[in-house]
């Protein structure tokens, strides 16, 4: 059996038939606006039915999802809090692990140490990666910008 916290982070990939029901149920969901409510949520297998009450923040999160499945994303749900090794930060990242601990070790970003292993705190390395795909999104259009000033023909 899986373990909840291992299912973290990994992609859950939709089918077609979850892309369909997604885009159902976005749809209904988007002509609800946005005004608080409390999600009342019927699970139904075989002949149980259960209702359950869930938070409201479970309202925005469910519309996030379903709209994200609804194009055919694959989702992953991990709470920011978590710590993680260099090596899943590492492949997040998509780069090299020795290139992680020089960004590290060069507090480029925040870790902590458990005895000899660093650990990264999930929230820190997303705020790491927003960072850097805000400053390659300006270095192209600086590229793009000087691309036109040479006229090298890119409109």
């Amino acid at each position: 059996m899986v373990a909840a916290t291992d299912m973290l982070l990994k992609p859950l990939r939709p089918t077609e038939e979850d892309v369909d029901l997604a885009q159902r149920g976005s749809s209904k969901l988007s002509r609800l606006g946005s005004s608080p409510y409390v999600l009342r949520v019927t699970i139904i297998r075989g002949r149980e039915k259960t209702e359950i009450a869930l938070p409201e923040i479970v309202y925005s999160m469910l519309e996030l999802i379903l709209k994200e499945l609804a194009q055919g994303h694959a989702v992953a749900l991990a709470p920011v809090d978590r710590e993680i090794s260099t090596q899943k930060a590492a492949d997040l990242l998509n780069v090299s692990r020795p290139h992680l601990i020089k960004l590290l070790e060069s507090g480029q970003i925040p870790f902590r140490k458990v005895g000899t292993h660093r650990r990264i705190r999930l929230g820190d390395l997303l705020e790491y990666k927003v960072r850097m795909d805000a400053d390659a999104e300006r270095a192209f259009a600086e590229l793009v910008d000087q691309a036109q000033v040479l006229g090298m023909g890119y409109e």
